[in-house]
């Protein structure tokens, strides 16, 4: 006897999306460990931990898969929401983000020694990217990501770009 297949994961996330003065966003490029090789960029982000707001764990997500360390106090947003399916290591999710801004130094210094232990060996490597740049390479993890950044770059900079 077979179980039923109980459908994807629903989970509550949090994206975030650092912006340099110059107009470029801070991306991860990541694997799907069931898939390795099958290469993407995504931005900054996770699931919402219990008792976390979402504002906490954008700035948490931030140093664990950066470095970086954000203040609460400097996120600008929410700048949008997106309900994204995604694999990962075998399992279905649907992610339902709530997608944020932050403003950081261009020679800002990134490293992995905050990841989880899944996401060792995943996180292949951070890149500056501009939303164009992105569209024209093809491999952000949505559709969506290069205008989410146009938004970021939008609500960081305004008229300064």
């Amino acid at each position: 006897m077979s179980v039923p297949d109980a459908g994807p994961i629903h989970r509550v996330a949090v994206r975030l999306l650092p912006v340099s003065p110059d107009g470029r966003v801070l991306l991860l490029q990541g694997q799907d460990p069931a898939r390795p090789g099958d290469l993407h960029w995504v931005s900054v982000g996770g699931a919402v931990d219990p008792g976390e707001d979402h504002e906490q764990a954008a700035v948490r997500e931030l140093h664990e898969e950066t470095g970086i360390v954000g203040d609460v106090a400097d996120l600008v947003g929410p700048i949008g929401t997106g309900v994204h399916p995604f694999s990962w290591a075998g399992t279905d999710y649907v992610s339902h983000s709530t997608f944020y801004a932050i403003p950081v130094a261009a020679d800002v210094e990134v490293h992995f020694g905050g990841l989880e232990p899944a996401e060792v060996g995943n996180i292949l490597q951070a890149a500056w990217w501009t939303p164009d740049d992105l569209r024209a390479d093809g491999t952000a993890a949505s559709d969506d990501m290069p205008d989410m950044m146009e938004t970021a770059i939008d609500a960081v900079l305004g008229g300064a770009r």
